[in-house]
């Protein structure tokens, strides 16, 4: 499932999204495309378990949020942050949603690092930060609908509304079950899933802990009617 657009209008320009995603497809271009070694990027900026807890590379939880592996991983993830992250931002603000992206990134690495602190293969990507944003956009606008592609096999493709408690519920729930899956193989590398649980869980309390400020939950009802009405 591919997400296209979801319902929710954004009531402020996400100012702090469009750097985040600008800033990424920067150093993508030039770590893959300028630079002379690409793979030494990743080995000397990307999250490294072992080297962490030793505390001989600690700058590294901040910094491998912003790199990536291949071009299908960071178009999967700018598309999800695209998609997401203007909403989150629109009830967090800027600095709130940069604070809070950085420290669900952290808490991502983190999570993937206690899974398996002796790991020495590198960790990148933005999938931990944007898992965060998942949860709390599940939190805020879990009746926002998601315009999704399915495919169907053998060729044909078609564009569903999926409500936003749904398909997010159940990417959590993959994401579970395939870190659980991976615990014995996670030496070998792969995909950071515990990364992605953790993410997504920092993200699902914090706005939970948001939302019992009266003047966030006002706010996010309104803009879940407003949008509501216009869709």
């Amino acid at each position: 499932m591919i997400p296209i657009t979801d319902s929710i209008k954004s009531f402020t320009r996400p100012v702090v999204m469009y750097a985040i995603i600008a800033v990424n497809v920067a150093i993508f271009i030039w770590q893959y495309f300028i630079y002379p070694d690409p793979r030494s990027i990743i080995l000397q900026f990307g999250f490294i378990p072992r080297e962490f807890f030793q505390m001989t590379d600690m700058m590294s939880i901040f910094t491998y949020m912003f790199l990536h592996g291949n071009l299908g991983h960071i178009a999967g993830n700018m598309l999800y942050l695209y998609i997401f992250g203007d909403n989150v931002e629109d009830v967090l603000g800027h600095i709130g949603f940069l604070i809070a992206y950085i420290f669900w990134g952290v808490v991502a690495a983190l999570v993937q690092g206690f899974i398996n602190p002796s790991s020495t293969i590198p960790m990148v990507g933005a999938s931990g930060a944007i898992s965060g944003v998942l949860g709390a956009y599940m939190v805020f606008f879990p009746a926002s609908r998601i315009v999704t592609l399915v495919f169907i096999p053998p060729f044909f493709v078609e564009a569903i509304m999926i409500p936003a408690w749904f398909y997010i519920g159940f990417w959590f729930l993959m994401q579970l079950f395939s870190g659980i899956v991976s615990i014995p193989f996670m030496n070998s590398g792969g995909v950071a899933f515990w990364a992605h649980v953790g993410g997504f869980v920092a993200g699902y309390i914090t706005a939970r802990v948001l939302m019992m400020f009266p003047s966030i939950r006002k706010d996010v009802s309104v803009k879940n009617w407003y949008s509501s009405e216009l869709y």
